[in-house]
């Protein structure tokens, strides 16, 4: 599995979607049989379906939002497509309005708690896994990084968690998890700080992880272009030591992601850790042992990945927030254009562009002669 997981992230961005998107049909699949074991009791053959049409729908939502936002370029010129797009959002209501009324039709006397508590946890599932999963997917289209990055730290931390508890461990950290202990706890953050630290310094140093996915067909070995953030550059600080105020202040160069891993892998340590917990208290509700086994010996996917999700999400909000750029793209112009402009007034701009264009020496008097033929003058 590990050698697959490598395989396919240096293979291309595809891959690691499609893994990401069979990691979240699975892990709804499994969270949904836990509670879904009365149905076939009670026989209510819609329940299973409602559930794979919330979760298609869903998927459709969540998955043209991100085709939309990264490859708007390509989307919004494309005229079978486009309708698709601009309406994107109603259609994905419609589709959910039509679920909804099929769920109130299929009520039935009798089991309307049973339904309802259904309904209910279908929608906690959505929001867990689905919701969640989408915005792994958008991180793997900013940058390889913003995926391994935070994958990485959860899993390293899992490690160092268990081989500081086995080694010094003492004081219980939380009843949920009994094997969890106070020092393991901290001794992983300590190591998972480190780690982060070395890793970054290695992922940075490689377009293909920083750069975002703007070719979908590319890999490590083809690589990828891209101006680079500048979080990922050197920058100079200046440092005074607090025990040393009359010596000049000390130079050193780091780029500021070495800053941010910190964040990055105390969440991974602190905070990420209570997804499993959220996950040991959800079994114990059930009394179930794991969510599936879809892993000989390890469980479900869901068991592997109760971490993940809840890291994935914080790492696409603290990249949003706190180191994205936002600049003018291409598919943004194009949308704009689209969205706000006649077409007379978008052929304008074509007019306007290809007459700077020309005049900077970009393409050929031609081109701009062949379009002046072509495309009719703005009334005036």
């Amino acid at each position: 599995m590990i050698a697959g997981f490598f395989a396919a992230m240096f293979a291309g961005h595809i891959y690691i979607l499609a893994i990401v998107t069979a990691v979240q049909i699975v892990s709804f699949k499994e969270v949904i049989a836990i509670a879904n074991v009365p149905s076939r009791a009670k026989n209510l053959p819609f329940t299973r379906s409602l559930n794979w049409y919330f979760l298609g729908t869903s998927m459709y939502f969540l998955y043209g939002e991100s085709v939309i936002y990264y490859f708007k370029h390509i989307v919004l010129v494309d005229r079978i497509l486009l309708p698709f797009a601009t309406h994107h959002r109603f259609i994905s209501f419609m589709l959910y309005v039509m679920g909804f009324v099929f769920f109130v039709g299929s009520l039935q006397k009798g089991h309307y708690r049973f339904q309802f508590t259904q309904f209910a946890w279908t929608h906690m599932a959505l929001y867990l896994i689905n919701v969640q999963s989408h915005f792994i997917m958008n991180n793997t289209l900013e940058g390889m990084i913003w995926f391994f990055l935070p994958a990485s730290l959860v899993i390293t931390n899992d490690i160092f968690a268990y081989i500081c508890g086995i080694t010094f461990g003492r004081t219980q950290l939380i009843k949920l998890s009994p094997k969890k202990t106070v020092e393991g706890f901290v001794g992983a953050w300590i190591l998972t700080i480190l780690f982060g630290f070395a890793m970054t310094n290695v992922l940075m140093r490689y377009k293909y992880f920083i750069c975002p996915a703007n070719d979908l067909g590319s890999n490590f070995f083809t690589g990828l272009h891209c101006e680079p953030n500048p979080v990922f550059l050197p920058q100079e600080f200046t440092f005074q030591p607090p025990l040393l105020l009359h010596s000049p202040p000390r130079t050193f160069h780091i780029a500021p992601m070495q800053f941010h891993i910190l964040v990055f892998a105390s969440f991974a340590s602190l905070i990420a850790p209570f997804g499993g917990f959220f996950a040991s208290g959800l079994k114990r509700t059930f009394k179930v042992k794991d969510f599936g086994e879809s892993i000989p010996g390890h469980g479900g996917i869901t068991d592997r990945m109760d971490c993940q999700f809840i890291m994935g999400f914080f790492a696409f909000m603290y990249y949003q927030s706190f180191i994205a750029e936002y600049r003018a793209s291409v598919g943004g112009v194009i949308e704009t254009a689209i969205q706000g402009l006649s077409a007379e007034e978008q052929i304008e701009v074509v007019r306007g562009l290809t007459k700077y264009l020309v005049g900077q020496g970009q393409v050929g008097d031609g081109v701009f002669e062949c379009l002046a033929g072509v495309l009719p003058r703005r009334r005036r």
